[in-house]
C-alpha cells in the first residue's frame, strides 16, 4: 500500500496500467457542533472514472461514500479539539490516487446541559451566479451559547454547511433553468438546529430538458405470481453530486408510488417490483424519475409499456424521456 501511495504521489500508473485518480481539490472542513465537524471536496473529473472517497483523520480511515458524494459530517469527535483531515479518490479497480491537501477544524467547546436551539437565520437573500451557482446570504442567528454553523438546504436536503461567522456562500453543482428554494438553519456546539429561516426562491438560467439528470438502462418487464401480476423494473442511478435515495414511479401517466433507500442506495443496477391486479391483457405504461441530491426531480426515464399475462411484454413507449 506505501508503494502505491508514492506511485500515486509521482504520477505513475498502477497494477492495471491506467492512470490513477488526481488528489481531490477545494476540500473544506468546518465545525458543525462540538463533537461533529463537516467535510467537503471537490469531485474529481468524470474522466477519472472515481468509484469512491476515502475521508481521513490524520492517517486513520473515518470515513468512505461512493465516487458521486464529496461531502460528508465526520461525528463522534471530541469538544475543543483540532482535527486533520485529507482526501483520497479509489478508482473503479479499487486503487486510491494521492491524498489531497491536509485541512484542520477545531471543534468547539461542550455546551453543557444546552437545550436552547438558535433563532432562525433572518432576511435570507438569493440570486443566480450563472447557470449552475447561486449565491445565498442571510442575517446572524442568536444563541445563548453561540452560532457554531450554518446548513443550508434545498427542499429537505442538506446540501452545504459553514461556520457559525459565515452569513453567505455559494452553492454549486445546480442545473440550468432549474427553480430551487433554499433555506438556512443555524446550529449550536451542542447540536441544537434553529427553525428555518424564510425561503429562498430562485430559477437557474438557461435550458435544462432532464436527459442529464434521467435514470438510464430502464427496464420493464410483467411476471405472474400465485395469481396476481407484477412489474419488474430495473435502471441504472443518474450520476449526480451525492447518493440518489428516492424515485419517484408513474404508471399510466399519473405518479403510483415513492421508493425510498435506507443506509446503501443502489449505485449500478436498481430494481423494484410492484403489484398490478389480476387482470390479464392489461396495458400499462410506466417510467420513473429521481429526486437528486439537490432537492430538485430529475428528468424522466424512457417510458416501457408492458402488457400483463403477454410473453415478451416488455416495448418502448412514450419515444424520449421527457
Amino acid at each position: 500500500m506505501l508503494a502505491l501511495a508514492v506511485s500515486c504521489a509521482a504520477g505513475g500508473t498502477g497494477d492495471g496500467g491506467g492512470r490513477l485518480p488526481a488528489a481531490p481539490t477545494g476540500v473544506t472542513a468546518t465545525a458543525g457542533s462540538a463533537t461533529s465537524v463537516h467535510v467537503m471536496w471537490n469531485a474529481v473529473a468524470e474522466e477519472e472514472a472515481v468509484d469512491g472517497y476515502e475521508v481521513y483523520r490524520g492517517t486513520t480511515k473515518v470515513e468512505e461514500v461512493p465516487g458521486s458524494q464529496h461531502m460528508v459530517d465526520v461525528t463522534r469527535l471530541r469538544p475543543s479539539t483540532v482535527y486533520a483531515f485529507t482526501v483520497r479518490a479509489r478508482d473503479t479497480e479499487g486503487r486510491l490516487g494521492p491524498p489531497s491537501r491536509e485541512v484542520r477544524a477545531r471543534t468547539p467547546a461542550a455546551a453543557v446541559a444546552d437545550r436552547s436551539a438558535p433563532t432562525a437565520p433572518s432576511a435570507p437573500r438569493g440570486r443566480a451566479v450563472g447557470s449552475r451557482a447561486a449565491q445565498v446570504s442571510w442575517s446572524a442567528s442568536t444563541d445563548d451559547r453561540g452560532v457554531v454553523s450554518y446548513d443550508i438546504h434545498q427542499g429537505g436536503a442538506k446540501i452545504h454547511s459553514v461556520p457559525g461567522g459565515q452569513t453567505a456562500t455559494v452553492v454549486t453543482g445546480l442545473r440550468p433553468g432549474t427553480r430551487y428554494v433554499f433555506t438556512v438553519r443555524a446550529r449550536d456546539a451542542a447540536g441544537n438546529v434553529s427553525p428555518a429561516s424564510p425561503a429562498v426562491p430562485l430559477t437557474t438560467p438557461g435550458r435544462d430538458d432532464g436527459r442529464a439528470t434521467a435514470p438510464t438502462g430502464f427496464r420493464a418487464a410483467g411476471r405472474r405470481s400465485g395469481g396476481a401480476y407484477f412489474l419488474d423494473l430495473s435502471w441504472v442511478p443518474p450520476r449526480a453530486d451525492g447518493p440518489v435515495t428516492e424515485y419517484e414511479l408513474h404508471l399510466d401517466g399519473r405518479p403510483a408510488t415513492s421508493l425510498v433507500y435506507g443506509g446503501n442506495a443502489p449505485r449500478d443496477r436498481a430494481t423494484y417490483s410492484f403489484y398490478v391486479g389480476r387482470e390479464a391483457g392489461v396495458t400499462h405504461r410506466v417510467r420513473l424519475r429521481a429526486r437528486l441530491p439537490d432537492g430538485t426531480w430529475g428528468g424522466f426515464s424512457a417510458e416501457r409499456t408492458v402488457t400483463t399475462g403477454a410473453a415478451g411484454a416488455e416495448t418502448p413507449g412514450g419515444g424520449a424521456p421527457r
